[in-house]
């Protein structure tokens, strides 16, 4: 590629809006361009990566036995009733009508599609397991999106779904594709961490999620060195550690003024207490009505554990005028003469005399006690772990440590869930009809893309790894005008290009010093520099982006010059 005729579309500053590395970088290297929230133009630098990535998973995934398919990205709003999913997704679904008013999305995933599409099309259990994929776009109207093609609204996904007889021919295809899933992240180049996650809205049994461990990415993964324990913040399991001093003795509950002190911090600041003596009282809305929940004033609740728990669809804090009807006061919440059910997190069980609010503007209640001043419906592990937390595995011992990540890939086991919804069957060697068992897999692939720039890059730009930079090599001529320096580059190209090689000529009428940093920008890996000074001395200049060394080879010897680069390429 010359890319005097090409489009190279850098920029000296990030647009202000850019909050992460990759979205800033992604931006200045030309590689994408924003036309609405969430939604974005892949320009061509940024399209070659994304097609690099798009390649290794495709590669990966026939490699895997699974079948390419296309299926529609508007897909009919009768599928997503059979399953349920139509009044339940919730907002990220983008529905829309026809000219004669029925009901469609932009699907932001296939599960539906594609048990349609097997149980019209395979029959017998003679035609299973069969797995099929597809790379495509998707789109969910999320809340706030950002971080770039990160967290963007529009966004191509590669989804695979498998389709077995029976639960253990399920394992087999999940361990498959989290195999497979391995084989596409490290041929990207990333470090990854596969962590146990929560099913979401997709639903089924369990989940992995794939985490680059980046210092900017949105999830929180705790893992264990002493053992192979990782897992989402959201998911992983607290172990309950038992207190062994002599509880206290009850003290009579007394009301205190706490005026304006709303948060733990302003409360446990005005009485100098610690913040394990708070107990915080979060009312929140789900589909069966008002639920409240005891959180210790140093956790945090995972929405995840607690919707698992009750079976809810729906669980969001309540809104100031729900809490009203309720003669809930925000900011001052307690359980005492609470009229809805009260859960409780495992940390408040064991609990004495602590602090909550009145129900109260401006007050507080200390010395309260659950089963003498209100009662508890029940307790469970609904807080989020933390740094430091016990290992929930077996007798494992070790402390957990968290790192941050950015989750580029996922895989369900799903179980029977789509099939048994929209009747999705196959006849079995005994000629009975049974329902399928599902498993689905996904890859973001401008998050992987986003995620590679993230854990790859310096002050003067991206550094690509060699599989998924839009070059691997760039000649650059830094002679403006046409000469001798410009001859030599193009007899180099001319010479890589007919051997198949990734490379491109930067021939354009630039200074040197924008042609390197365009270069060293795009994280092209390696740039050979052809100028007059180096044909003086009878060589060409080699860098190494990656290491930052320059060697300087014959500029006549081309085959000695492609040796080098295979040498380095491989």
């Amino acid at each position: 590629m010359k890319l005097s005729n090409y489009l190279i579309a850098t920029l000296k500053e990030a647009p202000s809006d850019a909050e992460t590395t990759s979205h800033q970088l992604m931006v200045r290297a030309g590689m994408i361009r924003k036309i609405a929230a969430g939604i974005y133009n892949f320009l061509p630098t940024g399209l070659r990566v994304f097609r690099k990535v798009e390649n290794i998973i495709r590669d990966e995934m026939n490699k895997a036995g699974a079948i390419e398919v296309m299926m529609p990205f508007v897909t009919p709003a009768d599928l997503w009733q059979k399953s349920g999913r139509w009044d339940i997704y919730g907002k990220e679904l983008l529905r829309l009508n026809d000219r004669a008013e029925r009901d469609f999305c932009l699907g932001p995933t296939h599960e539906e599609v594609v048990t349609d599409l097997v149980d019209r099309e395979v029959k017998s259990y003679k035609n299973l397991p069969v797995t099929i994929y597809q790379i495509q776009p998707k789109f969910r109207d999320e809340i706030r999106p950002r971080f770039g093609v990160m967290r963007a609204r529009e966004f191509t996904m590669k989804d695979a779904y498998s389709f077995d007889v029976d639960e253990m021919q399920a394992e087999r295809s999940y361990l498959n594709m989290f195999d497979a899933y391995k084989r596409i992240f490290d041929r990207c180049g990333l470090t990854y961490k596969a962590v146990e996650a929560d099913s979401g809205n997709i639903g089924g049994s369990f989940s992995h999620e794939f985490m680059v461990l980046a210092e900017t990415g949105e999830d929180l993964v705790l893992s264990c060195d002493s053992c192979d324990f990782a897992a989402n913040v959201e998911t992983t399991s607290v172990r309950v550690s038992l207190n062994d001093k002599s509880p206290e003795k009850l003290l009579p509950k007394e009301e205190i003024e706490t005026p304006n002190m709303t948060s733990v911090d302003e409360v446990t600041g005005f009485l100098k207490v610690d913040s394990t003596l708070i107990v915080k009282t979060l009312v929140l809305e789900t589909d069966t009505g008002l639920v409240a929940v005891l959180i210790r004033g140093d956790h945090e609740l995972s929405i995840t554990k607690l919707k698992k728990f009750l079976d809810v669809n729906l669980l969001e804090l309540a809104e100031k005028e729900v809490l009203k009807k309720h003669k809930i006061v925000k900011g001052f919440c307690g359980p005492v003469d609470l009229d809805i059910k009260i859960f409780a997190d495992n940390s408040i069980k064991e609990l004495n005399n602590f602090i909550t609010g009145s129900n109260k503007p401006d007050s507080h209640i200390r010395n309260v006690n659950h089963g003498r001043d209100f009662e508890i419906q029940s307790f469970g592990d609904f807080r989020e772990a933390v740094d430091g937390d016990l290992c929930p595995c077996g007798d494992c011992k070790a402390k957990l440590a968290s790192t941050r990540g950015i989750e580029v890939g996922h895989v369900f086991k799903l179980g029977t869930k789509y099939s048994e919804s929209m009747n999705a069957t196959f006849a079995d060697q005994d000629g009975k009809e049974k329902n399928y068992y599902m498993g689905c897999y996904g890859i973001g692939v401008g998050r992987v893309v986003a995620a590679a720039v993230e854990q790859n890059n310096d002050k003067d730009g991206i550094r690509f790894p060699k599989a998924l930079a839009p070059f691997e090599i760039i000649i650059i001529s830094t002679d403006k005008n046409e000469g001798d320096s410009l001859s030599k580059a193009s007899e180099i190209y001319d010479l890589l290009l007919e051997n198949n090689y990734d490379v491109a000529l930067d021939d354009r009428k630039e200074s040197p010093g924008i042609k390197f940093k365009d270069a060293e920008l795009l994280g092209i890996p390696f740039q050979l520099r052809i100028g007059p000074k180096s044909l003086e001395k009878g060589v060409v200049e080699l860098k190494d982006r990656l290491l930052g060394n320059v060697l300087e080879l014959d500029k006549d010897d081309l085959q000695g010059i492609k040796d080098k680069l295979d040498e380095l390429l491989r």
